[in-house]
């Protein structure tokens, strides 16, 4: 399954050739730039944005310059293997799309869930499908062809809503359940305060809960004759503070792959390996929900140590193949791709989020060949050393 990532720059230097430079930019900060341009205020301070003065979503970022790979040469690192085996499945690279709830508005179109499907199709790189979705995930599922698809679900207080969110992601073909346990409860964020700017109360990434016969059944009228009310139900349902004592009931919903998403300290990782999870994902929600904590970067080598041999996955800060490169060095199975691929969808729908993961995937292939690090088992901590 190994694939040569790093070829897309001959791509691009071929194409040079005949006067076709990269539609895309090829640096976070122009990325960035761009998309705030192309899309709505209101989006952009929502997905950009994060709790408090920020300070923990820049430390997410700032944390991948405290570490350095060292080289080895002499290792004919010639060809690479980033392939990676995940519940059962080969994939072909250690790369997720993170689950973003309102990925449906980064698109022109406003369907952005199902570009990024179909950009998870065209790169083999899965998907996790947030419970925020403005199409079903249905159609979310059969956009993903034959990639692997994981649905994140936000637990609702209605627990047999959360069960059925479950059984219909079942029958839709995900592959796993991620249960996020950090956003029953939406954090400060002051950029979306100063504005009022909160998308979900307009009504908007409700499609998995406006036509699901459940939360239908708990409504007097119909979401599409009475929306105002279907959302104010929505408000009501939408969140539930989780305790372990919940966690044998969550278990008990699925035999598909149970990742719970949020953890940082090695004793809720012990809890959760003991209480039966199948992967634990290291990630304080990109900085998004609490200011003032600690990078998700520091915690993963705890997190890794405690998991004990369980997959662990991982996102917060990512802007890069290098940052990728650095995370798999420190233990973690796979590396979730949260604003970037957001920003390319920006520009470009399904072609930018694709540009963006190939260019991710490019930069930690070269590295690995440049550094002498031929598979992601060379990637090890002692790889890394820490920068001055």
């Amino acid at each position: 399954m190994a694939q040569s990532y790093g070829s897309y720059q001959e791509e691009i230097y071929l194409r040079a050739l005949g006067g076709v430079l990269p539609q895309f930019p090829m640096e976070h900060g122009e990325l960035e730039e761009r998309a705030r341009a192309a899309l709505p205020p209101s989006v952009w301070s929502y997905v950009a944005g994060g709790a408090g003065d920020e300070r923990t979503q820049r430390a997410n970022v700032s944390a991948f310059g405290r570490w350095g790979l060292m080289p080895r040469m002499f290792v004919g690192a010639k060809e690479r293997d980033l392939s990676v085996e995940l519940f059962g499945m080969r994939l072909p690279s250690p790369l997720l799309m993170a689950p973003i709830g309102v990925i449906g508005l980064c698109a022109q179109d406003g369907h952005g869930d199902l570009a990024t499907a179909r950009a998870a199709a065209r790169t083999g790189v899965p998907m996790i499908a947030s419970t925020l979705s403005a199409d079903p995930m249905e159609d979310v599922a059969a956009a993903l062809g034959d990639t692997p698809g994981f649905f994140q679900l936000y637990t609702p207080t209605d627990r047999d809503l959360a069960a059925h969110f479950v059984q219909r992601a079942e029958r839709a073909g995900f592959r796993g359940i991620v249960v996020t346990l950090d956003t029953w409860v939406t954090g400060w964020r002051p950029r979306d305060l100063s504005t009022g700017n909160f998308p979900q109360l307009r009504g908007h990434c409700l499609a998995n809960y406006f036509g699901d016969p459940v939360f239908r059944a708990g409504l007097e009228h119909s979401p599409e004759e009475d929306p105002g009310a279907a959302v104010l139900r929505w408000t009501q349902v939408f969140g539930a503070p989780l305790t372990w004592d919940d966690l044998p009931w969550l278990r008990s919903l699925t035999d598909l792959p149970l990742i719970v998403k949020g953890l940082g300290h090695p004793e809720d990782v012990r809890r959760a390996r003991d209480g039966g999870v199948d992967g634990v994902y290291c990630s304080n929600h990109g900085g998004r929900q609490a200011d003032g904590g600690l990078p998700a970067l520091d915690t993963l080598p705890g997190v890794v140590e405690a998991a004990d041999g369980l997959p662990v996955l991982f996102d917060s800060g990512v802007r890069s193949g290098a940052d990728a490169v650095k995370a798999l060095a420190l233990g973690a199975s796979a590396v979730g791709i949260g604003r970037p691929y957001a920003y390319g969808l920006a520009l470009g729908g399904t072609d930018g989020a694709v540009h963006v993961l190939r260019t991710l995937l490019a930069e930690a292939d070269l590295i690995m060949a440049v550094d002498g690090y031929p598979t992601l088992a060379d990637l090890v901590p002692e790889a890394l050393r820490r920068v001055a």
